[in-house]
């Protein structure tokens, strides 16, 4: 059997709970001789504050860039926040992507049947919906320098973010958006804000410009990152692929979660650019936070964590057949009416988060035989 070296990173509230759910999943491909798991386990946000007082040390990074895939938890919480800026939970995992070269952030947002009635908007808008935000991860506003908050001569002071994006970083996006969208419905949406930003004009140029020598026979459309928020509480199967900078894809992206219901169903991946051999650094995320609220109480929905191991399945170990297997096992258990507490209905007894694991595990067992 193959052998796929996997790193976990649970971090903090209720991040090692739902990674231990993700265990339960890999313990049952291997019995069943998809291949063989070697996991290891280090620590990233506010566990790594507390352990080395940085969020996340060189020797983790170094273990990220040796593993086939990354399984990413959450961080922060209450307990951290008064850490220096530089030093927050969150710097941690900025790092990761930033030094892992992950570029391209995957974001689905898929409304699975049984769940259409939990959604904010009429049913109606949101059954089947299966939409794709790809955004750009380690460019923009986020990263540009420079980044400061300096005091001016009269006392006030000025803070600065700087928004800045070459060719070479949109192009490669948008290449992923494309490839992606051909294996999809054939549609890409790109999402800037070219009216008032001088980026966006770039972006604009640049996707254009992708499309038209490659990818002619993919339907490309504009639309300014504001209507595109609009479109998405309006008509949202009206998308398929969208893709966007980092900061419009930060927000898109979670607009776009909530219409499925919670941020507890959806998983994300962070990839980097393919190798020579074809291999690429990846890190797998569920969308959701830390939620310390509930952390240790074992109420967490663990479904966006085990959604971010197909994904992982899907993107990193050549496991696409078995990640449609998971996907289907998620399916079964929702239309079984299991629920956690965020998707339950008023009044109907939720599972925690181990019984849904187990739930879920139990209900891809036999789809592997």
């Amino acid at each position: 059997m193959t052998t796929h070296k996997l790193l976990f990173l649970p971090g903090d509230g209720i991040g090692p709970e739902v990674a231990r759910e993700v265990s339960k999943i890999l313990t049952l491909l291997s019995e069943a001789g998809i291949g063989t798991f070697e996991t290891e386990e280090d620590l990233v946000g506010g566990a790594a504050i507390d352990a080395h007082g940085v969020p996340v040390t060189d020797a983790t990074v170094k273990l990220a860039r040796e593993a086939d895939a990354v399984l990413f938890g959450s961080v922060g919480g209450p307990k951290w926040a008064g850490v220096r800026y530089e030093h927050r939970p969150e710097a941690g995992l900025l790092r990761l992507r930033k030094d892992l070269g992950l570029f391209a952030n995957l974001r689905p947002a898929i409304c699975y049947p049984a769940l259409a009635s939990s959604s904010s908007l009429k049913p109606e808008l949101v059954e089947g919906l299966d939409i794709l935000i790809v955004r750009e991860l380690t460019g923009g506003v986020y990263f540009g320098e420079p980044k400061e908050i300096v005091t001016l001569d009269n006392g006030e002071k000025r803070a600065v973010d700087t928004q800045i994006y070459t060719t070479g970083e949109i192009d490669r996006i948008a290449r992923v958006a494309f490839e992606l969208a051909r294996k999809r419905r054939n549609k890409v949406s790109s999402a800037e804000k070219h009216n008032v930003m001088k980026s966006g004009v770039l972006w604009k140029e640049v996707v254009t410009q992708v499309h038209a020598a490659d990818y002619a026979d993919v339907e490309l459309e504009h639309v300014l990152a504001d209507n595109c928020a609009m479109q998405l509480v309006r008509r949202p199967k009206q998308y398929d692929v969208i893709v966007c900078d980092n900061l419009f894809g930060d927000i898109l992206s979670d607009a776009a979660a909530m219409l499925t219901g919670s941020l507890g169903m959806l998983p994300s991946a962070s990839l980097g650019a393919e190798d020579a051999a074809g291999r690429r650094a990846a890190l797998y995320e569920p969308v959701h936070g830390s939620a310390p609220d509930i952390a240790g109480q074992g109420l967490a929905n663990p479904l966006a964590m085990i959604g971010s191991l197909g994904m992982a399945l899907r993107y990193s170990l050549g496991l696409g057949d078995v990640a449609d297997r998971l996907d289907q096992a998620i399916t079964n258990v929702l239309d079984s009416g299991s629920r956690t507490r965020d998707i339950a209905a008023p009044g109907q007894n939720a599972l925690g988060t181990a019984e849904m694991g187990n739930a879920v595990r139990d209900a891809l067992k036999p789809l592997l035989a």
